[in-house]
């Protein structure tokens, strides 16, 4: 059984027992967390797929960690005006497990 949620802006695919790595929540480590827009779910019965979001589904997760990134650099710069700016950044990020789908 899988289901298609959708988080910070991004869809993503995930099964009990996966762990994975969402935007920022604004939540602490060992928390719950249910994720309600779920876009499709797969299982015994078959596929159910909402317009938007399926009613009634709920993906139900637990906060693993918040953390950061690597860090990338951001370098822009304007030929022959001698214009240049480096940055960096590291994005913060949730790493969830999949506890269950309830569809």
């Amino acid at each position: 059984m899988y289901a298609i949620i959708e988080t910070g802006g991004k869809q993503y695919r995930v099964s009990a027992g996966d762990q994975i790595f969402v935007e920022k929540l604004n939540v602490n480590e060992n928390d719950t967390v249910e994720f309600d827009k779920v876009i499709a779910v797969s299982g015994d019965e078959g596929m159910k797929v909402g317009a938007p979001y399926v009613d009634g589904a709920v993906v139900k997760a637990t906060v693993v960690k918040n953390g950061k990134d690597k860090k990338i650099t951001v370098f822009t710069y304007k030929p022959k005006k001698g214009s240049a700016r480096k940055l960096g950044h590291r994005q913060p990020y949730t790493k969830v497990r999949i506890e269950a789908i309830n569809a």
